[in-house]
């Protein structure tokens, strides 16, 4: 799914690093990348995280792109997926979204590591998946229920109850599906992000 046509101008002079790995992940870098950049603008990239997901729909295979770049002052969210011909549109399209959130709006940063033989476990390993969920609150969820009381013989309308939850984003890496390397990288960027969060977000 690489786009085709004449070679586009170098993504993100600014910031190489990102842009390498977009152009890796090798899912229209183009439109990627060009999302990405207009979202930073000048601001540097301080740190990184490119993930792609690939899922089975009916006999159709989809994928689906995130990146997370790191700057002094925000994080950047970006979201990549792309539709076949004939679901809205009669040719296929790519659809970009980002957010950008201050790093004083994040509420949460949460990176679970699962370590294989923990009993021997070296301190400094990259561990053989991770999971990055980050929090900033621009999205809850109400999940309501009817209510009801202790009585079993009671069967009086009790109205609902319910709990209120942020909806969070979360990425999952392996190293069987993407490789040490990209799992290291999910720790250390998980990392940098939290020590941004308890510095209070850098200049302002």
């Amino acid at each position: 799914m690489r786009e085709s046509g004449r070679p586009s101008a170098p993504l993100m002079p600014a910031n190489p690093s990102l842009a390498r790995a977009i152009e890796k992940a090798g899912y229209f870098p183009g439109v990627v990348g060009e999302a990405v950049e207009d979202a930073l603008g000048d601001e540097p990239v301080t740190a990184h995280l490119v993930h792609q997901e690939t899922t089975f729909d009916s006999d159709e295979v989809r994928r689906h792109l995130t990146v997370l770049a790191l700057t002094p002052t925000r994080l950047l969210v970006a979201h990549t997926d792309d539709h076949p011909a004939g679901e809205e549109f009669p040719t296929a399209t790519a659809t970009t979204s980002v957010e950008v959130v201050p790093i004083t709006a994040l509420r949460s940063v949460v990176l679970a590591r699962v370590v294989a033989e923990p009993a021997v476990h070296v301190p400094g390993s990259t561990p053989f998946e991770a999971v990055l969920t980050l929090s900033w609150g621009a999205v809850s969820r109400v999940d309501l229920e009817p209510a009801s009381c202790s009585d079993p013989d009671c069967d009086a309308d009790h109205g609902y109850t319910g709990t209120l939850g942020a909806d969070d984003l979360s990425v999952r890496l392996s190293a069987a599906a993407e490789g040490p390397e990209l799992v290291a990288q999910a720790v250390a960027f998980a990392r940098d992000v939290a020590r941004l969060v308890g510095r209070g977000g850098g200049s302002r």
